[in-house]
């Protein structure tokens, strides 16, 4: 039970059943507040006042009362990536009112673009096609990417073998490795979600392919799926694409999954991504597949992509699963863009190292995450490595849930 005042044009004043020991809150919206501290409204205020000026819900008025969400902070451990996430509903606003403050909105500008149909002699070097007859128009083109980060000259090979500290024990290695481009559609104005399940699934299928390809050389230790939707999420171009990196070497961030899921194999003697997934944080299944909000999802509106069935390596996917997983994945990105205004987002393809061990498959799960570009990670999230989340995982599966799309 609370008692409330209407305060003019932002908030309320909202006073603890409690007794009055405590000092009043006012509730207002951040948007509110350069009109709500005129001189006026200075002087009809208690000094004993605490403003949180992060909450949203609609102005007061002497007939209409809102409650603001009363849940406590909370503290979550990833079992999968061995990360806390701090959980702080007062940061946030409704999960059903967030919205991208800037949508990917890609470019139509089609006659400059080297990925359409026709533009092939702007690229690098194409690697193979969907369908392999030259003869056909293309589908999907995997190429070589004109700015890569590593190099592909296997001359670079041998550097990589026991690579030695030098005098101030730091350790390099040759630049070794490999960096493609997936061109998901010949067509600009297409993006991945307008393709059909057996489209998306054919998309799947070339990142399979190529992985299958990089796993040949035996320098190659890791290879990472990635799509950047969106320029703040990081995409140069706007036409759909996605890119593979293959690296020499594991990187930390696997490492640390490995170990995270070792530890929970090891004490529970089951894998943490086969275990069931609770009703309230499961947004869709299909047939081999389930999408859901992860426990301690890193971001707001994160989004996990997981196999039934225990799968270690994602380049064991086979064609009825790869159309399966294209209309789930297909499903998720129309939610997201329909609920959050077509909000940037990277997707990542979370996979088992090339030479894993049998005991490694054993525990070792992979997935496929979403994370939309909604929030800043700042100075906080740098210097700790935990994020906080303004979105609880729950509230934001339901949200996803009852989008119809």
């Amino acid at each position: 039970m609370h008692h409330y005042w209407p305060v003019k044009g932002a908030g309320l004043l909202r006073k603890p059943y409690w007794g009055n020991n405590h000092p009043e809150e006012l509730q207002l919206p951040s948007r509110s507040y350069k009109r709500f501290w005129s001189e006026e409204d200075k002087g009809s205020l208690s000094t004993l006042c605490q403003v949180n000026f992060e909450l949203e819900f609609e102005p007061a008025t002497r007939n209409k009362k809102k409650m603001a969400s009363s849940r406590n902070p909370e503290l979550r451990k990833d079992t999968v990536f061995n990360r806390w996430v701090v959980f702080s509903p007062a940061r946030a606003k409704r999960p059903s009112d967030f919205k991208s403050k800037s949508p990917a909105n890609p470019s139509q500008n089609a006659s400059k673009c080297p990925f359409c149909a026709g533009n092939e002699h702007d690229c690098a070097p194409e690697i193979f096609r969907f369908p392999r007859d030259s003869t056909s128009d293309w589908k999907i083109r995997v190429i070589e990417n004109l700015y890569p980060a590593l190099s592909r000259d296997e001359k670079l090979q041998p550097q990589l073998q026991n690579p030695e500290p030098n005098a101030q024990n730091q350790c390099t290695l040759s630049g070794f490795g490999f960096h493609d481009v997936v061109i998901e559609t010949p067509t600009h104005s297409v993006q991945l979600s307008d393709l059909s399940a057996t489209e998306v699934g054919d998309v799947l299928l070339a990142y399979k392919e190529r992985i299958k390809q990089l796993g040949c050389y035996g320098s190659i230790k890791y290879v990472q799926v990635f799509k950047n939707h969106g320029a703040s999420a990081g995409a140069s171009l706007s036409h759909s694409h996605s890119q593979i990196m293959a690296l020499p070497i594991i990187p930390p961030s696997v490492s640390v999954r490995l170990d995270s899921m070792k530890e929970y194999f090891d004490r529970t003697g089951k894998c943490s991504l086969c275990e069931i997934q609770p009703e309230e944080l499961v947004i869709d299944r299909s047939t081999h597949f389930i999408s859901v909000v992860p426990f301690a999802a890193s971001f707001a509106f994160e989004i996990w992509l997981i196999p039934k069935d225990h799968s270690s390596h994602f380049h064991e996917l086979d064609n009825e699963k790869a159309v399966d997983l294209g209309g789930l994945l297909k499903l998720t990105l129309l939610k997201l863009s329909r609920q959050l205004n077509d909000p940037p987002f990277n997707f990542m393809i979370h996979t088992s190292p090339l030479q894993a061990s049998d005991l490694q498959c054993s525990y070792s799960h992979w997935l496929l995450q979403i994370v939309p570009q909604l929030t800043t990670i700042a100075g906080f999230e740098m210097a700790t490595g935990c994020h906080i989340n303004p979105v609880f995982p729950e509230d934001a599966a339901k949200v996803l849930r009852d989008v119809n799309v």
